[in-house]
This record gives structure tokens, C-alpha cells and sequence, in this order.
């Protein structure tokens, strides 16, 4: 047994399919299949329910995968521990961010960080909450940018900033001559949604306290470019992000952009990691660059 069978048994079991799983290593698929099957026998017992459909872990395998997880984790470990102590910034930072901060956040951040630690190599991705603190609790990302509390979920925080919502409405909608917009006015409105995924979708029914027939359920987005388009529609209003409203991206949407007179309306985006990652060093670089590069709509908390 040795890691790279492990690797391929993870593989297949993430992705439920041999020949995905093969591509997934850059092997082909008899390799991977003879290794997965010298592996069953080497422990014993059958790892895969296989048919011409489907590829199932057994009860048996479910438990081994997750020990094969922790191999590797505690490999890589390792293998980051020995980098640490050459140089703490070094190496890959795996950084997992909601896809309602990582299209506006990113960029902003992506060559700053290279200008300023050229020896990392950072890697991005974005999925919703739920899945990106799954992804840390595998190891299978170093950090994540996140919109909520991670207290009680065994993880360590850094807070960032406190970023604002602001308003969109469609440019004929009574609000546009109104000089300010409290929290009681989004109340009497049509509120546009994500969809239940996104944290976004509870922190705006918080913020809002909407209830009833002033949400639009039977418009329920994945995406903050979909919202906006139902509101350059005039099919209702919603709340966004204030880095989704800066540098002009608003321009040509066909919305009007409101900022509201209302501290509450707001969400804490922060880094969430594992407590025992043994970068934390590489976590505070991270931290400071994106302070250093966020504009004046959001409220920094250094």
C-alpha cells in the first residue's frame, strides 16, 4: 500500500466513476483500475459496488476512504512543516472563497499578493459555504473567505472588514427621487433572492425581515448576474454586495445602485481555517494584502 494508491482510491470515490477518476490522476484507466484492485485485496474486502452505471463505496470502503484521507492529509503536513521551516510564505495556499465575494474580492487582491509574496502560489476557487467548509474540514483547501461565524465548527478565524449592502432597484421604480432608503423602506419592497445555497439569501431575509408575499421565491437565482438582470427587468429589487458595485461594475446594467442609511446592513467577510495549519504566518501575509487593497466602501476591521 503506498500513497498513490491511496490517492486513486480517493479519487474514485469523490468522483464515483474510474475513467473520470483516472483522468482526475494521469493514469490510464486499467492502471488505476489494477491498483484500486490489488488494493482490495491487499486489505481484505471490496472497496466499489461496480455496474455499467454506477461506482458505490461499500459501508466498509466509506470507513477506509476516511482513514486514506487522513493519511494524506497528515502527509501533506509533512511535507508543508518541512517547507514552513525553510520558508513560511512558500509553497501553495489553497483558497476557497463564496461565490458572492470571489468574482469582486480577487482580483483585487490576486497581484498584490504576487508583488508581495512571489514565492507562494496561491490557488483560488469558490463554492458555497457549506461545501468550502467541508473542502477545509477534508484538507482539501487551506482557507476560506466566508460571510459567517465559523464559532463552533472547530475552526479559527481572522475577521476582515465589514462590507455594506447597497440597494438595486429598476431605474423607474418609485425609490429613485427618494434621497434616502432606510431599513423599513427595503421591508415594503419585492425582494429578489439567491438561492437557498447562499448565505447571501438569509442575510438579506435578516437584514430585510421578510416575511410572506414580499419575496420573490418563484425567482430564486445561483447567481448575483442573474438577480441584476431580473431587476434591469423590473421584475423586483434586491441587496448586493458593495464590492460587486465597485469600480463602475453597475455601469450598463440597467439598475439603479442605492447605498443605505443603515449600519446593520451588513455581513463580516473573514479567513476561516483549520486551528492546527501550521502556515499561520502564510494566513496573516493573506489577511494584510487584502486590507491593504480594499476600497473605501467597506469598513476594514485592522
Amino acid at each position: 500500500m503506498n500513497l498513490r494508491d491511496l490517492k486513486y482510491l480517493l479519487a474514485v470515490a469523490e468522483l464515483k466513476h474510474f475513467g473520470k477518476a483516472a483522468g482526475h490522476c494521469f493514469v490510464s484507466q486499467p492502471t488505476l483500475s489494477s491498483q484500486i484492485k490489488k488494493l482490495e485485496e491487499q486489505l481484505g474486502v471490496t472497496l466499489f459496488e461496480r455496474n455499467n452505471r454506477s461506482v458505490e463505496l461499500t459501508p466498509v470502503g466509506e470507513a477506509i476512504v476516511e482513514h486514506a484521507r487522513l493519511c494524506i492529509a497528515q502527509v501533506d503536513a509533512m511535507v508543508q512543516t518541512a517547507k514552513i521551516h525553510q520558508d513560511p510564505l512558500a509553497g501553495q495556499l489553497r483558497i476557497g472563497a463564496i461565490p458572492t465575494l470571489s468574482p469582486y474580492l480577487l482580483p483585487l487582491i490576486y497581484q498584490p499578493l504576487k508583488s508581495a509574496y512571489p514565492q507562494m502560489n496561491p490557488i483560488f476557487s469558490d463554492e458555497v459555504t457549506q461545501m468550502l467548509e467541508m473542502r477545509l474540514t477534508n484538507h482539501e483547501i487551506d482557507v476560506a473567505l466566508l460571510a459567517t461565524d465559523a464559532t463552533g465548527k472547530g475552526f479559527g478565524e481572522i475577521p476582515l472588514f465589514d462590507e455594506p449592502f447597497w440597494l438595486i432597484h429598476p431605474p423607474n421604480h418609485p425609490l429613485h427621487t427618494q434621497d434616502v432608503i432606510t431599513l423599513t423602506d427595503l421591508r415594503e419592497l419585492d425582494m429578489l433572492l439567491l438561492s437557498e445555497e447562499h448565505c447571501l439569501s438569509r442575510q438579506i431575509v435578516e437584514v430585510c425581515q421578510l416575511d410572506g408575499p414580499r419575496r420573490r421565491d418563484e425567482l430564486r437565482a445561483f447567481g448575483l448576474e442573474t438577480l441584476i438582470q431580473f431587476v434591469s427587468n423590473g421584475l423586483g429589487c434586491t441587496l448586493i454586495p458593495a464590492l460587486s458595485v465597485h469600480g463602475g461594475r453597475m455601469t450598463g446594467s440597467g439598475v439603479i445602485t442605492r447605498q443605505l442609511d443603515s449600519g446593520e446592513a451588513v455581513r463580516r467577510i473573514r479567513l476561516v481555517f483549520r486551528p492546527n495549519f501550521p502556515r499561520r504566518h502564510a494566513l496573516e501575509a493573506l489577511a494584510e494584502v487584502i486590507l491593504q487593497n480594499l476600497p473605501n466602501t467597506v469598513r476594514c476591521l485592522a
